[in-house]
């Protein structure tokens, strides 16, 4: 039994607009225009809002099999690794990706890798069970064909909470290998919530993205920049954007509770830069969002172990491994945080 296009946006968790175009379903996580700020401002970062960050769709079954076939696009990346996670009941069963047949080097984060046409049966087991296919995070998915067993029952899953969340390329999902080990995909299935990603790679605090939002009315949001501040910008043009930023974000969501996440570790940190100490950005941070009463600050510095083992590109972005710590550390922090 084929699903149609209709079911599968109904399955369909952390996008804002679904389109069916030449018989394929694409799912986008950005508003049209928000995209269009981006088409404005920055080509590469334009082509990253179509990648599926934080988007799976999710579904109660008694099918015994699932059958996926994807179109997948790493071009509109740096990165050309993709998995999509197939769990039920909340463990993993299979993937479809680009790597699992090779052997990866230590820095996998260049490895050049296919994309293309992807199609495989994966066997789900008997009985009534909960399916959820984790998206890639840096590659972008248009869904050609998903097909369970012919008289199957299915009915969508939804979370209780919804999670918005801002950042750059940490937080968008670099570099985990797959996206289901990424900490904000982990700390979404932790509180019962429904990730809304609009990270891009790259970026730093950008104010005017807050603005040209939809009408989401999060419980949570997670906000992670800074690390691109400091290393592409100088300190009036971050306190200016910052402050911005922060004020935007709490007229325009005044009952969400704001969780922020100051820079982790890495390599380069005693590096000179125009914008001065790495530890000022913390700083600065910690005194705009003090201004705040629904904003709540937590350091980043520890929560990633200091070791090029725990990072794919062995210097900025965690791997699986070091997500693992970023998540365990960030749900603690965030348990305080949420009422």
């Amino acid at each position: 039994m084929k699903l149609s296009f209709e079911q599968i946006s109904e399955f369909t968790t952390g996008a804002v607009r679904i389109k069916e175009l030449n018989g394929e379903t694409h799912l986008y996580r950005f508003s049209e225009e928000q995209e269009n700020l981006y088409k404005e401002r920055d080509w590469d970062f334009y082509n990253k809002t179509f990648c599926t960050a934080g988007i799976r769709l999710s579904f109660l079954t008694n099918s015994s099999t699932l059958f996926l076939k994807l179109n997948i696009s790493t071009k509109e990346s740096t990165r050309k690794y993709f998995s999509v996670d197939v769990f039920v009941d909340g463990v993993p069963v299979d993937y479809i990706d680009n790597f699992s047949n090779i052997a990866l080097p230590i820095d996998y984060t260049q490895a050049d890798l296919p994309d293309g046409h992807f199609a495989k049966q994966i066997r789900l087991g008997d009985g009534m069970k909960k399916v959820c296919i984790y998206l890639p995070r840096m590659a972008v998915v248009a869904i050609e064909d998903i097909i369970v067993d012919d008289g199957s029952f299915v009915e969508p899953i939804k979370p209780s909470k919804k999670l918005l969340v801002f950042g750059d390329s940490i937080t968008q999902g670099y570099d985990a290998l797959r996206p289901s080990n990424h900490y904000i995909a982990k700390l979404a299935n932790a509180f019962d919530a429904e990730e809304f990603n609009v990270a891009i790679g790259g970026e730093i605090f950008f104010p005017e993205l807050i603005d040209a939002a939809g009408d989401l009315k999060p419980d949570y949001i997670i906000v992670g920049y800074g690390t691109n501040d400091w290393s592409k910008t100088e300190q009036p043009y971050f306190k200016e954007n910052c402050q911005s930023f922060f004020k935007s974000l709490y007229d325009k969501y005044p009952s969400s509770q704001i969780c922020v996440l100051t820079p982790i570790w890495r390599r380069d940190y005693e590096e000179a830069k125009p914008f001065g100490s790495f530890f000022e950005v913390e700083a600065i941070i910690k005194n705009i969002c003090s201004n705040y009463s629904t904003i709540s600050v937590v350091q980043g510095w520890d929560m990633v172990p200091h070791s090029e083992n725990y990072y794919a590109d062995l210097r900025l972005h965690p791997n699986d491994k070091g997500f693992e710590y970023y998540y365990k550390n960030l749900k603690k922090a965030f348990e305080k945080i949420i009422v």
